[in-house]
């Protein structure tokens, strides 16, 4: 099966939830295919993301979705492979959702970079929605690097559009994947790998205040973190490939209802047998 094959199998079919049911979806981050080993092998990752996938297929959300470095190294073939081998393994009904990360484009992205991301993972960014949820998946590399600018200048074009029609449309919960937080601790904090500049994180955070989004999920930390800037909340999940914080690699597990999204992240040895969505 080419890659192509399995991406149009990936994105073939989706549980169906209606806009009045509660339900639940999984948010991975970080798989990082050889981050542990530096690029020799990716025998933990392996594991890790196999792991997760048998977790989904148990639980089946409503879909799963990574929100970023897929990879170690972008390109490489062996890690790319694998990553879409066992991204290949969640059954066809629950839907998956890439989303780019720096180690997937590179720290320094080109516009080839990105087509070479689009044609192995689909693409760098889009909307989607699932029963109540309207989803926006960013590119946050070009965000945080500020080019290439044409990419960068297109995305927030296209993202105020997107959320300007999702409130129009009276979508009951706006949230954001992306692979950077856009701060870990405090809206003001200084610049630093980790986080979004400053500039363009206030820019993108009076915008997601502008049209009512409640959470932005992100990775890139390889740590649990949450943070608030008055209503938007900030999601920092930890890594299902090597963890560098306390917690264990893992997922996070985030239930939809009508009064909101309740989250919680689970080692991949604590997740639970079933998701009770009667609470």
């Amino acid at each position: 099966m080419n890659r192509r094959t399995v991406l149009l199998a990936l994105l073939a079919c989706a549980v169906s939830v209606h806009a009045d049911q509660p339900f639940f979806f999984i948010q991975l981050a970080d798989p990082q295919f050889g981050f542990a080993a530096e690029n020799k092998d990716f025998a933990l990752e392996t594991a890790n993301f196999e792991k997760a996938i048998a977790a989904a297929n148990r639980l089946r959300p409503a879909f799963v979705i990574v929100c970023g470095d897929l990879v170690n190294k972008p390109g490489d073939p062996a890690q790319v492979a694998e990553y879409l081998r066992i991204a290949s393994q969640l059954d066809r009904s629950i839907k998956l959702y890439n989303v780019a990360g720096n180690h997937d484009i590179g720290n320094e992205p080109t516009a080839a970079s990105i087509a070479a991301y689009k044609e192995k993972f689909g693409p760098d960014y889009y909307s989607f929605r699932v029963g109540g949820i309207a989803a926006f998946v960013l590119n946050s590399q070009v965000i945080y690097f500020g080019r290439p600018v044409e990419e960068l200048q297109e995305q927030r074009r296209w993202l105020e559009s997107e959320l300007a029609r999702a409130k129009k449309a009276g979508a009951r919960h706006l949230v954001v994947f992306q692979h950077h937080p856009l701060f870990i601790a405090d809206p003001a904090e200084k610049d630093a790998y980790f986080n979004i500049p400053l500039a363009a994180r206030r820019e993108y955070l009076d915008l997601f205040k502008e049209y009512g989004v409640s959470h932005v999920f992100t990775g890139h930390h390889h740590r649990n973190g949450l943070a608030k800037d008055g209503p938007v909340e900030v999601v920092v999940n930890g890594p299902v490939g090597k963890a560098l914080g306390p917690d264990p690699s893992g997922l996070r597990i985030v239930i939809v209802g009508d009064s909101g999204l309740e989250h919680r992240y689970c080692g991949l040895d604590q997740i639970p047998d079933r998701i009770d969505l009667r609470k």
